[in-house]
C-alpha cells in the first residue's frame, strides 16, 4: 500500500469548504475530477456504511470511520461495488481492505488548508497522483464561489 499526500489552500471558512466538500450537488462537481457522474449513496455519520459510485453503479464500498464535522473526516475502504453487487472477498477486495482515505481542514483567519492523506494500490499511484490536484482545484473553486 501506498500512502499519498495532497493539499489546497482555499479561501473560504473551513466551514464552507466541508459544506461544499460533502454536500451531494458540489460533492458530484469536484469530484468529476476523477470520473464524470461520480456520487455517493449512505451516509457521512461516524460508522454509517457509504458508497462512492460512477454513473453505472461500479465503485466502492466504505465506511465513515471518523467524522468531527469541519475538522476531519476519515474513510476506510471496504471493498468494490460492481454489477449491483459489494465484493468484500475477492483477492483484489481484500487487498484494498483498510485502506485510508483522510481529509483535514485547518482554518487560519477565514483561511483553509484541506489535507487529504490517503492509501492506494502502487497500480493506482500515478492515477490519483493525476486526479488529486484537479479535484482540489474544482473543490478550491466550488468553495470559494459565493454563488454556489
Amino acid at each position: 500500500m501506498k500512502h499519498l499526500h495532497f493539499s489546497v489552500t482555499i479561501n473560504a471558512s473551513r466551514k464552507r469548504v466541508w459544506n461544499t466538500m460533502l454536500q451531494d450537488e458540489t460533492y458530484r462537481q469536484w469530484t468529476s475530477a476523477f470520473v464524470e457522474g461520480s456520487h455517493y449513496k449512505g451516509s457521512w455519520d461516524e460508522g454509517s456504511k457509504i458508497l462512492f459510485l460512477d454513473p453505472k453503479g461500479q465503485g466502492m464500498v466504505s465506511r465513515i470511520v471518523r467524522n468531527k464535522t469541519y475538522e476531519f473526516l476519515s474513510i476506510e475502504h471496504l471493498g468494490f461495488m460492481a454489477n449491483g453487487e459489494e465484493d468484500t472477498e475477492s483477492d483484489s477486495a481484500k487487498a484494498l481492505s483498510g485502506a485510508l482515505e483522510n481529509y483535514t481542514l485547518t482554518e487560519t483567519d477565514g483561511v483553509t488548508e484541506v489535507q487529504v492523506d490517503m492509501d492506494t494500490d502502487e497500480q493506482y499511484k500515478t492515477m490519483f497522483q493525476d486526479m488529486w490536484p484537479k479535484a482540489l482545484q474544482k473543490l478550491k473553486q466550488l468553495a470559494e464561489n459565493k454563488s454556489h
